[in-house]
């Protein structure tokens, strides 16, 4: 039986410490659908489109690995996928709260549907999306936090800031 598992977010970019916890969980799960949310009200910095396409790049090189756009309820979309299991990032002790108010609210509406937490490699622990963009929305180097396609999306995006 090949369990699927959806990893959620906005991926405004996406990053390092994103792509290390997909290919961890690549070598767990038979499939992996990357959940790339639209987010309005977030009010992110690159499309929908765009997300998923540099989420599609950092991601190429694993093959059980899909990265779709989704702007539903993330229970509902994770029952369109088939999936078994919800994936969340855990950087650090700041982040369990909201993360097990998600989950305990996405058990709720999706009971059949587990959470797992992991966490990015130590190197990464540190790196958030909103971080990133602040560091090159202000011209600094982001090559050692997020692939060299989103380096250039991002230089592209903030080149007049």
């Amino acid at each position: 039986m090949q369990l699927t598992a959806i990893y959620p977010g906005t991926f405004d970019p996406i990053t390092h410490g994103h792509a290390d916890i997909v290919r961890r969980a690549s070598r767990l799960f038979g499939r992996i659908v990357v959940a790339v949310a639209e987010s309005p009200k977030k009010e992110p910095s690159f499309s929908l489109d765009d997300r998923v396409g540099l989420a599609r790049a950092a991601l190429a090189d694993l093959a059980n690995v899909e990265v779709l756009g989704f702007d539903m309820l993330l229970a509902r979309f994770a029952r369109e996928q088939g999936a078994t299991v919800i994936l969340r990032g855990l950087r650090a002790v700041s982040d369990f709260e909201h993360e097990f108010q998600l989950a305990a609210m996405n058990r709720q509406l999706a009971p059949e549907v587990e959470t797992m937490f992991l966490t990015p490699a130590e190197e990464y622990s540190f790196v958030s999306s909103s971080l990133v963009r602040e560091i090159a929305r202000l011209g600094g180097d982001v090559s050692n936090f997020v692939s060299p396609a989103v380096v250039r999306a991002l230089a592209e995006r903030y080149a007049n800031h």
